[in-house]
Parts: structure tokens; C-alpha cells; sequence
């Protein structure tokens, strides 16, 4: 007798969604599940090529992967996105919602339409692609969302984008037990601070380096040391992770 419970592979590819797959950690996660043998749909919401240059990087490694622009906020965009990955690929099996908004403000000073915007696709973004994936996902698979390490480190200034977070972590950790009985598991992983573009910009030599020995393993974290958690959490190795959070930070709090 076993206990084990395999995921499935022999009647047809495995497919990804990859929210916000179009730069930073969203590419790095849609490169990686393809490696690992997926059809990804990449996700982005305003630049195209970026979307189209990570749809070229994957095909060129001999993957499969189309993009499909779409709001996370938006409800029949996200449904769309989902029915063309089931009409190109044939269903769902890998949701990763790493779309999101980073604001850094003192709460005294936050503009609060700023913080409706963090809200609409931090949260509401993150509730409308986990309904969808709770609908679509085929047993065995797998909903991994995002949240950050700044929910546990409590810095200032990071207050609006924290505070959306930690309503990411409620809502995954609910929905995983919401989602009893049908062999699909949901995470959320948590990355520190991570050298991407977007992170990078605008920031001293000083201040990368005063960053990077904040961490016990003194470094920033890059976008492959995320992606590569994730596909661990979407394997069946990881299928036995439900319903966690994980915070990729190497070490921090």
C-alpha cells in the first residue's frame, strides 16, 4: 500500500498559467516551468514585447508557451485568459498568479487612490485569478500565489504593499482548505528583496549593497531562486506542501 499520489502526466501536457509572466520573477517562473516540461501561458497586462520576448526565450529552449494580455482585476479578462489556455492547450493544470503592484509609502503620506490601485490588483487581482483557477484547475494541480517578505519584516514605508500581501496569504490559505478533496494544492511564496529590473532601478550602488548584507546569506536574492520554488511546489516532489507560506529571503525575519 502507498500513500503517495502522483501526478498524472502520461495523458497530456501539463499547463501553467503565469500571471505577470511578461519580466522580473513572472519570467523567470514561466521559463523554468517550461524547462520542467509545461505549455505556459504567459500573462501580462501592458507591454507586449516583453511578453513576446519571453514567449521567443521559452521556444527557443524547445518549450511551448503563448501570451494572453489580461488584467488580473478584471474578471472576464482573467475568464478569457483562462478559456484560451484550456482552447490552446486542452485545460489547466499550474496557476501562478505573480502579477502584483509595489508602492513604497509612509502610511501618513500614502495619495489613497494609490492605495485603491495597490488594492484592485494586489488583492482583488489575486481573488479573481484564484476563483478562476479554483474552477479550472484539473486534479493534481497546483495554485501558487505571491506575497512578500516585507509582511513579516514590517519595514517602513512599506505599509501599502505589505498590508495587500498579508491579505494574499488569507486568502490562499483559506481557499487551500476550501479546496479539500480535490487533490489541488495552494501556496503562497513570500521573496525578499530580489534583483530584478524593477527593483534595481533607481537605487544607489550603496544602497544595493547596504541591502544585500541584510540577509544572513548576504546577497540579494534573484529571480531564479523564486522560480525554482515554485516548481518544486507544482511537482509532484512538492505535492505533499499545502496550504503554506513560504518566504524565500535567505534568512530574513
Amino acid at each position: 500500500m502507498t500513500t503517495d499520489h502522483p501526478i498524472d502526466t502520461s495523458a497530456a501536457t501539463r499547463v501553467a498559467v503565469v500571471t505577470g509572466g511578461s519580466r522580473g520573477i513572472g519570467r523567470a517562473v514561466a521559463q523554468r516551468l517550461a524547462g520542467d516540461g509545461l505549455a505556459v501561458v504567459v500573462n501580462y497586462v501592458q507591454d507586449t514585447a516583453a511578453a513576446e520576448e519571453t514567449v521567443a526565450a521559452i521556444a527557443a529552449a524547445d518549450g511551448r508557451a503563448i501570451s494572453v494580455k489580461a488584467d488580473v482585476a478584471d474578471e472576464d479578462a482573467v475568464a478569457a485568459l483562462f478559456d484560451q489556455a484550456e482552447q490552446e492547450f486542452g485545460g489547466v493544470d499550474v496557476v501562478v498568479n505573480c502579477a502584483g503592484r509595489a508602492v513604497g509609502s509612509a502610511i501618513v503620506d500614502l495619495d489613497l487612490a494609490v492605495l485603491d490601485s495597490v488594492i484592485r490588483t494586489n488583492v482583488r487581482g489575486t481573488f479573481v485569478v484564484a476563483q478562476q483557477a479554483a474552477r479550472r484547475l484539473r486534479a493534481g494541480g497546483s495554485f501558487v500565489g505571491f506575497s512578500t517578505s516585507a509582511v513579516g519584516t514590517q519595514f517602513p514605508a512599506y505599509g501599502p504593499y505589505a498590508g495587500s500581501k498579508g491579505a494574499v496569504e488569507s486568502i490562499t490559505l483559506i481557499l487551500a482548505r476550501e479546496l479539500r478533496g480535490r487533490d489541488i494544492t495552494v501556496n503562497t511564496v513570500a521573496p525578499g528583496p530580489t534583483a530584478t529590473e524593477l527593483f534595481l532601478q533607481g537605487k544607489t550602488d550603496e544602497d544595493i549593497d547596504r541591502l544585500a548584507k541584510i540577509p544572513p546569506l548576504e546577497r540579494l536574492g534573484t529571480p531564479e531562486d523564486t522560480a525554482r520554488v515554485v516548481s518544486f511546489l507544482t511537482s509532484a516532489e512538492g505535492h505533499w506542501v499545502n496550504g503554506q507560506v513560504l518566504r524565500i529571503n535567505g534568512g530574513l525575519v
